[in-house]
């Protein structure tokens, strides 16, 4: 259901990466090349991290895959079953909106400027009262397990030690108490909502994910019922139906009271009772009071395309937007959501907070989001492809690896921070 994956990945190193200090250029953890040996104490800031790449080089410490995040999903197969795989790396249809997502991205190129002094950097940023060590979330990725064994718990242990926060997919393998619990009391996590049509269940879940400590609310609109996806289908593969993916609706009291069974006893009844409760029902906008009652944090909705759609979320006193298609899962022959951005930022850019997902995977790719008018970005496959290489530690590299690409494409391109990007610092429509 969202940017998810696959099967069982490899071991993680033994030596895991220790998170710093916040730094004055954003708050980069200490910490070795993919799971190796520190080479010594880092010097501030995030783009460090190619210097202990190079310095751990001295000692024949290769990183365990590669630094471009651009070439993850192929290597990502070796590690993964036929089944999972494509449902993370899979889109809907012919692939046309996915490809889009890409494309788009080359049509703006950033103009770099010189003799500015660019350093030192400062990439932190507060969205929604979040305060980031740089404009960078980890998007809600479903059904972890299929990718890693220890799926969103790896994800919230890495994602805190580097500082990112995560957005936790309702569609986890773990719950929401025990992904906190990783995540850890100076994590910071939001969760997200597929948006249950049984109000107790509904808000049985916003009560635990609150209590839990997540922030701020995503309410995912785009998906309300499965998009026509060939990769999938031809594999007859569906988590959800095998129970996986399904950890926080099953251990919610609410959907319990509603079985004859628990999911322990019989777990097919279970699968067909939360499935239609999840899709195949869209929403309408005179129903977003409901989760205004019932979360007292800021809300924002996920996969808004159109500038009339972002007025109407404004109308409606939400906080915030994510420009997302979903990452070209879902319509197939879609806008790519890097083209729809700059329309949403004109239409209601000072009323709400403005998020970006849909194509993210390198440094470049985050500058260009926030010129055109993006406060953040959420990123999806590339670290779901590092669980698959290496559990926590194939997550925290792909972390530090686009945060180091971020934090020295931003300087060298002339900047200190991320608020100096505006239009003018690119050349569009090439």
């Amino acid at each position: 259901m969202s940017e998810t994956s696959g099967a069982s990945g490899t071991s993680e190193s033994s030596a895991a990466a220790e998170a710093s200090e916040p730094s004055q250029a954003g708050g980069a953890p200490a910490g070795q090349a993919d799971g190796g040996a520190s080479a010594g104490p880092p010097a501030p800031g995030f783009g460090n991290y190619q210097n202990d790449i190079y310095l751990n080089g001295l000692d024949g410490q290769l990183p365990r895959f590669t630094t471009d995040l651009t070439l993850l999903g192929a290597s990502a197969r070796e590690h993964l079953d036929p089944g999972a795989f494509g449902y993370l790396a899979g889109a809907a249809g012919s692939g046309a909106t996915h490809r889009a997502n890409r494309a788009a991205f080359d049509r703006h190129r950033l103009v770099p400027r010189m003799l500015r002094g660019p350093a030192p950097r400062d990439l932190s940023t507060t969205v929604l009262g979040t305060r980031m060590p740089a404009p960078v979330l980890l998007a809600p990725v479903g059904v972890q397990s299929i990718i890693h064994p220890d799926g969103e718990l790896a994800t919230a242990r890495a994602a805190a030690s580097v500082g990112v926060p995560m957005v936790l997919s309702t569609a986890s393998s773990h719950t929401v108490e025990e992904v906190a619990e990783a995540n850890g009391p100076d994590g910071t996590r939001w969760f997200q909502l597929y948006w249950p049509n049984d109000d107790d269940v509904c808000v049985s879940i916003l009560e635990r994910a609150r209590d839990a400590g997540f922030t701020t609310l995503v309410v995912t609109l785009d998906t309300w019922t499965l998009a026509w996806r060939p990769q999938d289908l031809d594999q007859s593969y569906l988590p959800f139906i095998r129970g996986v993916g399904t950890a926080i609706p099953f251990s919610d009291p609410a959907f319990r009271a509603g079985l004859e069974k628990t999911p322990e006893e019989d777990v097919i009844s279970a699968v067909l009772r939360w499935v239609p409760m999840f899709t195949g029902t869209d929403r309408s906008w005179d129903q977003l009071p409901f989760l205004r009652e019932h979360w007292d944090g800021p809300i924002v909705l996920k996969g808004v395309l159109h500038p009339d759609d972002a007025r109407k979320a404004a109308d409606a006193g939400m906080d915030g937007i994510v420009v997302s298609n979903h990452g070209g899962r879902q319509v197939d022959g879609a806008i790519a959501a890097l083209d729809a951005l700059p329309g949403i930022v004109e239409a209601v850019g000072d009323r709400l907070e403005i998020l970006f997902d849909s194509g993210i995977r390198t440094g470049s790719d985050v500058l260009k989001a926030l010129a055109l008018g993006a406060r953040a970005v959420l990123v999806g496959r590339p670290y779901a492809y590092g669980l698959a290489h290496g559990g926590e530690d194939g997550v925290r590299h792909v972390l530090r690896s686009l945060l180091a690409d971020l934090d020295l494409t931003l300087g060298l391109s002339g900047h200190r921070t991320p608020g100096e990007l505006s239009a003018d610092s690119l050349q569009s429509g090439v």
